[in-house]
């Protein structure tokens, strides 16, 4: 597979959000000697080592382009949340699987599901950490992608869920 980052570049590491690949190095993995990448998670600091050649299966991928930003926007719009009869556990094991994927459509998605769900009940302290963990990756990673603050970005999130409240 042919390196696809370099040093400086961002990408979306699944579950942990948008990092930083902060050097292209070659580590002894497994008696042979491979190239990885060094990524910084922009949130926390923490520091991955991922294989070059295992970049696509652990899911790591660039930041989204504008017109994926418009399909998020439309995602966190669109108000047909399949109507919600499964219980909290299932529905907690259901989204932390789109999280998982690293896909920021399916992580809109669980923004949405949850943040629609908010509405009519209380959700459990695992949904209420799950929804946070949503709205951060989905937040940072469009507020680069816009080339904006992420204030400005959460404002109109807040703004898209505030408005179906009303």
């Amino acid at each position: 597979m042919r390196q696809q980052f370099q040093i400086g570049d961002k990408a979306v590491y699944p579950v942990h959000g948008v990092a930083e690949v902060v050097s292209l190095e070659k580590r002894d993995i497994g008696g042979s000697s491979t190239s990885v990448y060094i990524l910084k998670i922009l949130e926390t600091g923490l520091k991955i080592m991922v294989p070059v050649n295992n970049a696509g299966t652990v899911g790591l991928r660039e930041l989204i382009n504008g017109k994926q930003v418009k399909e998020v926007y439309a995602i966190l719009k669109s108000r047909d949340v399949p109507r919600d009869t499964q219980t909290w556990n299932r529905r907690y094991r259901e989204y932390m699987e789109k999280i998982k994927t690293g896909s920021v459509f399916e992580i809109a998605e669980v923004m949405r599901d949850l943040s629609v769900l908010r509405m009519s009940k209380d959700l459990s302290f695992g949904e209420r950490r799950m929804l946070d963990t949503a709205r951060s990756l989905l937040i940072r990673e469009l507020a680069l992608a816009k080339g904006v603050t992420e204030d400005k970005v959460g404002a109109e999130v807040d703004a898209i869920f505030a408005q179906a409240a009303a």
